[in-house]
């Protein structure tokens, strides 16, 4: 008969096979789901860059957000992304995967003096010129991002934005439609010089009638999510300006 030394031992063994198993599994599961998991991360920034340039499946509805749908996404990306470029310092060289890009990592060497690669895209659309940028930033609680697409006279076309973890109802309305059309139409120049567009409380445009102001309207009890949005685009907008000149100067 089995004592209690030994039941204490078969214990033990179970629970670390057990362990062994269940970490085996998990392994496995994980390396199998992994090829899903980044072509499902492929067809989001898709999604995303079409998005802010206006290829979109959106209907009437101002709270409606409608991607082109994964099962085409690649092919509409396709059609309208006529180039992907890779600006390095003055080097500006042609990546047909730039889209693949993580502008958190390269944002980290710039700040740390290292190489860098920036992403820019540009699309075409009924005849008209896109130029997509992505941009990365900080909110309330953790990350921003999203992308702004402009024209050669640096008006914008459209933006996308999201988060991980914005406050329900608040910040996180930053990934809604009615905020985001806000931003058609608005210049980020004050002039000639490069100055971003500001998310503003008290504004006095709710409708957001005048786009020469760099601002639309703040949303109500978010105003550290809006100013990080602010910052992400001016910020981002500094890294851009050598590209971004020689649009201006075609």
């Amino acid at each position: 008969m089995a004592n209690k030394t030994d039941s204490n031992v078969y214990t033990v063994v179970f629970a670390a096979v057990m362990v062994v198993v269940v970490g085996s599994i998990l392994a496995f599961l994980a390396s199998a789901l992994r090829p899903n998991i980044k072509e499902n991360e492929r067809f989001e920034k898709q999604q995303n860059i079409l998005y802010a340039m206006g290829v979109n499946e959106n209907g009437d509805d101002a709270g409606s957000v409608n991607f082109i749908p994964t099962d085409v996404v690649e092919d509409e990306f396709a059609s309208y992304i006529k180039e992907q470029l890779v600006i390095q310092g003055d080097k500006i060289t042609e990546d047909n995967e730039a889209y693949l890009i993580d502008l958190k990592k390269q944002l980290a060497n710039i700040k740390k003096g290292e190489d860098y690669k920036l992403p820019v895209f540009i699309g075409e659309k009924d005849g008209k010129k896109f130029y997509i940028i992505p941009m990365y930033g900080k909110g309330l609680w953790d990350a921003i991002w999203g992308f702004i697409a402009l024209d050669d006279t640096m008006t914008v076309q459209g933006v996308y934005f999201d988060h991980k973890g914005e406050t329900p109802g608040l910040g996180a309305n930053i990934k809604m439609r009615y905020f985001m059309d806000d931003f058609k139409g608005e210049t980020i120049l004050n002039g000639t010089q490069y100055a971003g567009i500001d998310v503003a409380k008290g504004n006095n445009d709710p409708l957001n009638n005048t786009k020469d102001d760099n601002e639309v309207d703040a949303l109500a009890g978010a105003t550290i999510t809006g100013n990080g949005v602010s910052a992400m685009i001016r910020e981002t907008v500094k890294l851009y300006k050598p590209y971004l000149e020689t649009i201006r100067a075609k």
